[in-house]
């Protein structure tokens, strides 16, 4: 971790101040449309050793809950099931979807530790994804919004990482088979604000406290979206806002870029394109894993 503490400039400040206010966002009902991107095939397995069914308990914020999504339909959960339905050729994918935007660790602790309906859906689940983080850092800078520096989240973060372990201590009881994916978080303001390294630093080093836990763990997988994510699609510097065509911005109109996976209405959560990036890395990941919740359990 870098030990040289940095202050955050006031733009960056106010960036998160206005994201925070806007963290739900509003979604737009349009028609669903075809994936945009698809994600690499996973390689089926002999079809007399696997499952025909698939149960995918999703818990976590706003990401699994699918703000942003403008189709409605529950962001990068649905899109992940119905790849596994094609690619593995299953009779079904049972979804169910336990995500509450603007929840924190502790919040969604609190859940997997008392609501019987989410822990029900855990303890018969064949696969379990989890996304937080992003609001615990939001938190510490609402908390600290005029006296941040890199090293202000350090005690936050160790905090965070322990409620990360109890996640898991918790989700353990219930299931101690099924695979866990848990996704990093990602950096929205890289965009507009470059020049301010820190809350790129600053995000890295969350990042790191949950592959830490995650990789201490039987079984469960991190799966980083920040680079898929805080640069835009195949990590293009953004597009410009005015009439102009071209897709790339130079530092003259930095003001005016705005990230192409992510949500118009907030500039904070993914859109359509992002949920789908973040679907093809979580199936990708589900394709190599494939034998951890796909094959049959011996009798």
């Amino acid at each position: 971790m870098n030990s040289k503490v940095k202050k955050i400039g006031l733009p960056i400040l106010f960036s998160c101040s206005v994201a925070l206010l806007f963290f739900v966002g509003l979604s737009i009902a349009i028609p669903k449309a075809e994936p945009l991107l698809i994600a690499s095939q996973g390689r089926a397995a002999t079809p007399s050793t696997t499952k025909e069914k698939i149960h995918y308990t999703a818990v976590g914020d706003s990401l699994t809950e699918g703000v942003g999504d403008q189709t409605k339909q529950g962001g990068f959960v649905p899109l992940v099931a119905d790849k596994l339905r094609e690619e593995y050729k299953l009779t079904s994918v049972e979804i169910d979807n336990f995500g509450v935007g603007g929840e924190r660790s502790d919040q969604i602790l609190k859940r997997l530790k008392n609501d019987e309906d989410l822990r029900e859906n855990v303890k018969s689940s064949d696969i379990i994804s989890l996304t937080v983080g992003g609001n615990d850092l939001m938190k510490v800078i609402q908390s600290n919004i005029f006296g941040l520096s890199v090293k202000t989240f350090n005690k936050p973060s160790i905090e965070y990482q322990e409620r990360i372990k109890e996640m898991f201590e918790v989700i353990r009881e219930l299931n101690p088979t099924a695979p866990v994916y848990v996704l990093g978080i990602y950096n929205p303001f890289y965009l507009n604000f470059p020049e301010i390294t820190d809350m790129q630093t600053i995000v890295d080093n969350w990042n790191e406290k949950t592959e830490e836990v995650v990789s201490e763990e039987e079984n469960s997988y991190f799966i980083p979206i920040n680079d898929l994510l805080y640069r835009g699609l195949n990590s293009e510097v953004g597009v410009a806002t005015s009439d102009s065509d071209t897709t790339t911005t130079s530092d003259d109109n930095l003001n005016t870029v705005k990230n192409n996976v992510l949500y118009e209405e907030d500039h904070f959560h993914p859109n359509n394109l992002g949920y789908q990036l973040m679907a093809n890395a979580v199936t990708d990941e589900l394709a190599k894993t494939e034998s951890k919740w796909l094959e049959k359990e011996d009798k």
